[in-house]
């Protein structure tokens, strides 16, 4: 019974709503839309050191392929609860989420002179 309420959840810990105190978000909608992720990643990046200088990638998504890191992290999270990505760069701390072309590319940081 533990391992079949383990897997759908029950037993895990998660948020049913992200807490975003804290984090500032900044929205891009380039123009033309970006081709992939790397694109992506290179603009997030561009712009996290713009915005609060030296910086670390604590987690991202990538809609086109459902792929998120770090991997497996929205196993325990329920259809309704908070993504595993998301969860993951709140409680440590993050204090920036990119969102590109509204949700297509997710990426959150945390600068590093804190």
């Amino acid at each position: 019974m533990a391992d079949e309420e383990q897997k759908s959840g029950s037993l895990c810990n998660v948020r049913q709503v992200a807490d975003y105190t804290g984090v500032t978000i900044v929205e891009l909608s380039p123009e033309p839309p970006l081709e992939d992720y790397l694109q992506a990643m290179e603009l997030a990046n561009s712009k996290a050191q713009q915005l609060v200088g030296n910086h670390m990638l604590l987690s991202w998504y990538d809609r086109d392929r459902d792929f998120e890191s770090p991997q497996h992290c929205s196993e325990c999270h329920s259809a309704n609860a908070t993504p595993g990505y998301v969860d993951y760069a709140l409680y440590r701390d993050a204090r920036l989420k990119i969102d590109i072309e509204n949700g297509r590319f997710i990426f959150f940081y945390l600068p590093l002179d804190l």
